[in-house]
């Protein structure tokens, strides 16, 4: 077996993300001697220790990152400055801080001021997921396959930075850097924009008369399903990923609405090879996925 990466990894934060990288953690060995977790509730906590993921476990988060080599903030993107501020004093010099949020400037802006000299920040993102929260929703085999998003900020020493790579690689990623506003406009169209669309599918089908209602949720086809699938994802996390990426999200919501006006003009004028083109495209889109195995 590989030395371990880290002497002791403190994960603040123990939903999908950070039970997910606790049990690969533990299965192989290699990334940390030591995990330690820290959660927002006692309950969170009795659980990890029941699922025995974590070697300790620390509600006070300033407690669970004293003399870790490697802190990885993976609560909503929305509490990181105030947890930043917290364990700032007690990070331990030459440590890494990194993060999974799925906005990185924001992360920048609001970690970024509190991080002491010595302690590198790396920030990062997996870009995988499930639509369940809570430290019984991890698995080890959640980030096989998929893309980690390395936002470095300018400076940074490559070794830290090679670091954080390293550890998403264990985990079963294919790593890639990224300048952090390019990262936050390209999640904007390909995550934060459909959980948008999703959220608000669903909202206007509650909405609907209870008889219509009813109607839609016996009788739904596929495309609803997914749609429900994706909105039954974390609604603290989903809120903060809207808020503190606000700019991309709405550019790109105003170009979806231009896209679904057009689409509607076309319904309307009976114009039947633009709608079968954009239908031709989506598929195109589907295979290419299919392709990368990224479906």
């Amino acid at each position: 077996m590989a030395e371990p990466l880290f002497r002791r990894l403190a994960l603040i934060g123990v939903g999908l993300i950070g039970s997910s990288v606790a049990r690969v953690a533990r299965k192989r060995g290699d990334i940390a001697a030591e995990i330690v977790a820290n959660a927002h509730t006692d309950r969170s906590l009795v659980r990890v220790a029941e699922l025995g993921i974590a070697d300790r476990t620390e509600i006070d988060p300033a407690r669970a990152v004293e003399g870790a080599d490697c802190v990885m903030l993976c609560a909503p993107v929305g509490a990181f400055a105030d947890l930043a501020e917290r364990i700032a004093p007690h990070l331990a010099p030459g440590a890494i801080l990194t993060d999974v949020g799925s906005t990185k400037q924001s992360v920048i802006r609001d970690v970024g001021p509190f991080v002491p000299a010595g302690v590198h920040f790396v920030p990062a993102h997996p870009l995988a997921g499930t639509e369940y929260s809570g430290p019984d929703s991890g698995f080890a085999t959640l980030f096989e396959g998929r893309w980690a998003l390395i936002t470095p900020i300018p400076g940074t020493e490559p070794v830290a930075i090679e670091k954080v790579a390293e550890l998403w690689r264990r985990c079963g990623s294919m790593v890639e850097e990224m300048e952090p506003g390019h990262h936050d406009r390209v999640l904007a169209v390909v995550s934060h924009l459909p959980h948008l669309i999703a959220f608000t599918i669903c909202g206007t089908a509650d909405d609907l008369a209870d008889e219509t209602r009813n109607e839609v949720l016996q009788f739904a086809a596929s495309g609803f399903r997914d749609f429900t699938r994706i909105a039954a994802s974390d609604p603290v996390m989903w809120r903060d990923v809207f808020l503190n990426n606000r700019e991309a999200l709405l550019e790109m919501l105003a170009r979806f609405m231009e896209d679904a006006q057009a689409m509607a003009r076309a319904v309307r004028w009976g114009d039947a090879s633009y709608i079968e083109d954009k239908v031709e495209r989506g598929r195109k889109i589907r295979r290419s996925l299919i392709e990368l195995k990224q479906a």
